[in-house]
């Protein structure tokens, strides 16, 4: 018995490292995929403690322009959005400690973790449900408690204002985000524009204003 197990994974071990056939290739296709669809996020997912613990961004709404390509000076991007920010009531020293203070751009893929309602604070980067095809990622501005359960407001770095139900066409609202709507806190960034290898085949499908690279607004 022993030994027919062994000449069993003797043979799948060369099917999928070491044949070079076509059939090779299809079979190490398709084992890769069930092991990333069906083992490795289902168990990362599980650790992590959120349904998305790899995410990859798809707008420009946390976006901050480098000074020279993927070196961000965050002095000059303070400079453009401190006052949207002291209305808000936060500096600069603050958001300086902030994670991701640099935000992030498109295609950027983050990593997060479980969103726990009474750890979170103003300036973290939380991923909520917002009734769109897949959860917003925005920062922390606000955080109130009602009937004891924990309300959270946020804004997109790159934004100017919060959405509401009434100034979005989608009718998001941001002010007003519920526990029930998180969906996980992101911690840092992993891979930036490798998520573009998936954004390319539907990005076009998107308004024009919302296609391509991100500018700051």
């Amino acid at each position: 018995m022993f030994n027919e197990v062994k000449k069993y994974l003797k043979k799948f071990w060369h099917l999928l490292w070491v044949d070079e056939s076509l059939k090779g290739w299809i079979f190490a296709f398709i084992f890769l995929f069930i092991f990333v669809k069906l083992i490795f996020f289902p168990t990362l997912n599980f650790i992590t403690g959120t349904p998305m613990s790899l995410a990859i961004v798809e707008s420009c709404s946390m976006y901050h322009k480098p000074t020279i390509p993927l070196i961000y000076n965050f002095d000059n991007w303070w400079n453009n959005h401190e006052d949207k920010y002291k209305k808000l009531g936060m500096g600069e020293n603050s958001f300086k400690n902030f994670l991701l203070k640099n935000g992030f751009n498109k295609g950027d893929i983050l990593f997060a973790v479980k969103a726990t309602p009474e750890k979170l604070k103003v300036g973290d980067v939380i991923m909520f449900d917002a009734g769109q095809n897949n959860p917003l990622i925005h920062r922390i501005i606000k955080i109130t408690k009602q009937e004891n359960e924990y309300i959270f407001s946020t804004i997109g770095d790159n934004n100017q204002y919060s959405f509401t139900e009434t100034n979005n066409v989608y009718g998001i609202d941001e002010i007003n985000i519920k526990e029930n709507q998180l969906v996980g806190k992101a911690v840092f960034k992993i891979a930036p524009y490798l998520g573009w290898s998936k954004l390319i085949f539907y990005d076009w499908k998107k308004i024009e204003v919302e296609r391509g690279l991100c500018h700051e607004n």
